[in-house]
């Protein structure tokens, strides 16, 4: 298959991902890491929950933020108690205008003026604007593709409501974030294999599939899996059922992506 980046970029991120907690072996100063920093779904003690998702990821000397949770001052406090500074990040990107990913907007505007902020073209212009107003930089994404640095986008997915996720090329395959998977997890999962004719090594935040029955969550299983998804780390709007499920369906490949979860990954 094409690769839809050029062959240099790729090569250029290329990581060798261990997704399990824990610090990268002696020697290794550059890292992928992912630190889910806002969440409802509880992991590490000393963090306050709240509805919602964000993700703060770690790359080549780069680091994105990837969704703001409903609420800044949690955010923020999280982000200190897990030893993460907000004037440390690059950037910022928004799946979805949901306020439970972009709550937090503004709090860490505040406290990082000049940020790149990166979101889906159809974002209200009004929302823009506001942005703008902070001190930060816009970026509207309306395709899939490079975004900054190491991270890229599957582009604006529409499927009732417009949403982006978050693609991280690695040695074993594509690192994919998503906020809340409202044009469906395999879609995105698709999206990301096609753009990149990569295979995915860890698919990582909301599935969207809260109120699903049994039967449509065994579904999505099958065709992840069919797609060769080497591991899943669900959170956030996925449901504890369908945690529960994609845990069994996975075993020792299930990663724990509550709140507080680290994922790190030596650069090769």
């Amino acid at each position: 298959m094409r690769r839809f980046w050029p062959r240099w970029w790729l090569a250029a991120l290329t990581l060798g991902l261990s997704a399990a907690a824990g610090a990268a072996p002696a020697g290794e100063s550059e890292r992928l890491r992912l630190t889910v920093v806002f969440d409802n779904v509880g992991g590490r003690s000393g963090l306050a929950t709240g509805w919602g998702f964000a993700c703060l990821v770690e790359a080549a000397g780069s680091a994105l933020l990837f969704d703001t949770g409903a609420d800044g001052a949690v955010l923020l406090a999280n982000m200190q108690r897990l030893g993460h500074r907000p004037d440390a990040l690059d950037a910022v990107a928004l799946s979805h205008i949901h306020a439970d990913h972009t709550g937090g907007l503004a709090a860490v505007l505040s406290a990082k003026p000049g940020l790149d902020v990166w979101l889906p073209a159809t974002f209200p212009a009004t929302f823009q604007r506001e942005i703008v107003q902070r001190g930060a930089r816009v970026h509207a994404v309306r395709a899939g593709g490079p975004l900054s640095g190491p991270f890229a986008s599957t582009g604006p997915l529409d499927h009732g409501l417009t949403e982006q996720a978050l693609i991280v090329d690695s040695a074993r395959g594509l690192v994919v974030v998503t906020g809340c998977a409202h044009p469906g997890i395999v879609h995105i999962a698709e999206t990301a294999i096609k753009l990149t004719g990569r295979p995915i090594h860890l698919l990582v935040g909301g599935f969207h599939l809260l109120h699903a029955d049994a039967g449509h969550v065994d579904d999505m299983i099958a065709r992840l899996q069919a797609l060769g998804v080497e591991r899943v780390a669900p959170s956030h709007c996925t449901g504890a059922a369908a945690i529960a499920r994609f845990r069994r369906a996975w075993g020792e490949r299930f990663v724990d992506g509550g709140l507080g979860a680290v994922l790190e990954a030596p650069l090769k």
